[in-house]
């Protein structure tokens, strides 16, 4: 099939990210050059983020070609299993929050994949551990609707566990939640997620799906290859 979700990178990052050695400018060329109609320009944020003002004035300074739409987002990791997200308040002007899978969302807050491995070592069920983890993004997507799941389950192979571990049914939660909530979910060319059998859920569901490449240098906007194999065969609305 064509891919036309490919036409899209939805998660670009520039020196606005301390990770990042792109500016603004040159991702947006790298998106012209790329010949995608839509690029997103995001960076991360924490709760103590004080810059995001001035990242706004920054994309409107931007020169825009023609047949370019430009976005923006800011990315923050969950919390917890409330669906708490690690960010500061937002200005006017930011279209969508990217929700990351960073760290595992414990009950009390953040946990490190480390942590993680030794609870499940320690006796703490996979079942019990996957529940938790889909739980706590279905409550941000209802806590944060109309916004974007960064590289979903990538937190899994992290902590010792995978996609085909969650089965149709948590599946299918996830991407009803997405659905209705109004979430984008990217499928994302670093991470490689999510795989297929979540993005025929997301198909069946009637969610949005958008591609990116969480792009940390403008050498990568725009391109693909990791996600295409995921792609083949799954139609997807985008």
């Amino acid at each position: 099939m064509s891919h036309g979700v490919l036409r899209g990178d939805h998660h670009v990052h520039s020196t606005f990210s301390d990770d990042a050695v792109s500016t603004l400018e040159e991702n947006v060329a790298a998106a012209v050059a790329a010949g995608l109609d839509t690029v997103r320009l995001v960076d991360h944020v924490r709760q103590s983020t004080t810059w995001v003002t001035e990242y706004l004035a920054a994309v409107r300074a931007l020169r825009m070609p023609d047949g370019l739409t430009v976005l923006t987002g800011v990315e923050a990791k969950i919390l917890d299993a409330s669906g708490a997200l690690d960010i500061p308040a937002l200005p006017a002007g930011i279209d969508r929050i990217l929700i990351a899978d960073h760290q595992f969302p414990g009950e009390d807050g953040p946990l490190g994949p480390t942590a993680v491995r030794e609870r499940i070592a320690a006796g703490w069920a996979a079942d019990d551990v996957l529940d938790q983890f889909v739980g706590a993004v279905v409550a941000t997507m209802y806590r944060h609707p109309g916004n974007q799941l960064a590289h979903c389950f990538s937190i899994l192979p992290k902590i010792g566990l995978s996609e085909e571990q969650l089965g149709a049914e948590r599946l299918r939660e996830w991407a009803r939640a997405a659905a209705a909530t109004g979430t984008l979910v990217e499928v994302n060319e670093k991470w490689a997620c999510p795989g297929p059998d979540a993005l025929a859920a997301l198909r069946d569901a009637g969610a949005e799906v958008v591609a990116s490449t969480d792009s940390h240098v403008a050498t990568d906007v725009g391109r693909y290859s990791r996600i295409l194999p995921l792609l083949d065969g799954v139609e997807v609305t985008g």
